[in-house]
């Protein structure tokens, strides 16, 4: 019987390049099998997140197009057809919100390197939202 390869599984070739990149000696208290560990717990994240980010998206679009599809042959309180493309437009996350959800998934990596990512977000915070 064939054993089913879980569906987050890095590529052999991937596998390989870890292997090359890991330090040969202790470096700053890292061993080599902390390092690959650390390296694949990382990959691993960052696929599951990218998974069900897609997913969650997915579905936020067919409920918002239901949703659009519904209003435009409802004509729902004398409006256009047209307000389901501006509803359409408005329930999407501008491009501010979808980098703010993107840092966060990198504070969650980046918290293990003791990186500082403050001035990101702040940066981010201070663009105007989109009218």
């Amino acid at each position: 019987m064939t054993e089913q390869q879980h569906p987050i599984t890095p590529s052999p070739e991937l596998r390989a390049q870890w292997r090359q990149e890991a330090p040969r000696y202790r470096d700053g208290g890292v061993g080599r099998e902390d390092w690959l560990i650390r390296s694949a717990a990382k990959w691993g994240f960052i696929q599951a997140n990218a998974d069900i980010e897609r997913e969650r998206q997915e579905a936020a679009d067919q409920e918002l197009e239901a949703c659009c599809e519904w209003l435009k042959a409802k004509h729902w309180l004398g409006l256009e057809p047209e307000f389901a493309d501006e509803l359409r437009a408005a329930r999407r996350p501008s491009l501010k919100e979808e980098a703010l959800l993107k840092l966060k998934e990198l504070q969650a990596l980046v918290q293990f390197e003791n990186v500082d990512s403050s001035c990101i977000r702040r940066a981010l915070e201070s663009i105007p939202d989109p009218s």
